[in-house]
């Protein structure tokens, strides 16, 4: 009878032990901080398409998923076509879903403070063409400029994933992050895509082209990224393109059509735009979240 009485105890102290949504015990810690890094990224892109396309964010569509974290700077509806708002719309959903795949694997932490003002972009796009722009471009005033600032944020965080999956050790890690990257290639390819349609377009009022303003953007994350060419526009030199034979990019990969890696490091540099993985700035004022981005802040 005590023998009964005490298993009956344990089982309803078992039962009554809380259970902690995205904390699992059973992955390596590396796993594990590899895992909510890309957080940073996937909040950026999830404000971004939203505030775009519906005029409001994370805080009115998952308030459960920001942790508590504080509210973007300038995120506003963008002047887009129907079809191109829908576009962006679905990719914002995607990104809902991102966050939810991750937190649900892993704790993760809340929204860091990010900058996805006009004035963020501005100043992204003054430093690829190392000029100031008069009038500042504007990433919400048309389709074409939306377009080109939705080519500097995915991109980012596809060569992040492909950075990541090498170093992983659980199949649960590896099929989460090769599940993500499958939708983030994709969200990169439908951009390009659409900016491929009208390479030698002017981005007005100003005197360069679609094709011209995306190898600018590419070669700035190039040199702020500090590990050579892993980024390419949307016209490249022919010895650049698929087999030495083309000049046309609209897939970006290296010599043999893989895609491009980066490490945590790299994309803290480019997304702070500062060069520099301990200093903030950029998309990430005050820093990006998680063990890995804030051992580098002092």
């Amino acid at each position: 009878m005590l023998t009964y009485l005490t298993s009956a105890i344990f089982t309803c102290l078992f039962l009554a032990v809380p259970t902690t949504k995205g904390h699992n015990p059973s992955l390596p810690q590396s796993d594990v901080n590899l895992l909510e890094f890309p957080l940073n990224l996937e909040y950026l892109e999830a404000e971004f398409f939203l505030f775009a396309s519906l005029g409001y964010g994370l805080d009115q569509v998952a308030p459960n998923l920001t942790g508590g974290g504080p509210p973007p700077i300038g995120g506003k509806m963008a002047n887009l076509d129907p079809r191109t708002r829908d576009i962006v719309l679905q990719f914002a959903y995607q990104e809902v879903g991102h966050l939810r795949a991750i937190k649900n694997t892993v704790k993760g932490f809340p929204r860091p403070l990010l900058d996805i003002s006009a004035d963020n972009f501005a100043k992204i796009i003054n430093d690829a063409l190392k000029q100031t722009l008069n009038p500042p471009f504007d990433p919400y005033a048309n389709r074409l400029n939306y377009l080109l600032a939705s080519y500097i944020i995915p991109y980012v965080g596809l060569t992040g994933y492909v950075g990541a999956n090498p170093k992983l050790q659980s199949a649960q890690a590896k099929r989460l992050v090769a599940g993500l990257l499958g939708v983030e290639s994709a969200q990169d390819a439908v951009i390009r895509t659409l900016l491929y349609e009208q390479p030698l377009q002017k981005v007005k009022p100003y005197d360069i082209t679609v094709a011209d303003l995306t190898d600018r953007i590419s070669k700035l994350r190039n040199t702020i990224g500090k590990q050579g060419l892993k980024d390419e526009g949307l016209i490249v030199p022919l010895e650049l393109g698929a087999e030495g034979k083309i000049s046309g990019n609209v897939i970006a990969g290296d010599r043999d059509s893989v895609a491009y890696d980066r490490s945590p490091e790299e994309v803290l540099r480019i997304v702070y735009g500062t060069g520099n993985e301990s200093v903030p700035g950029g998309f990430l004022p005050k820093g990006g979240g998680g063990q890995i981005a804030r051992s580098y802040l002092s």
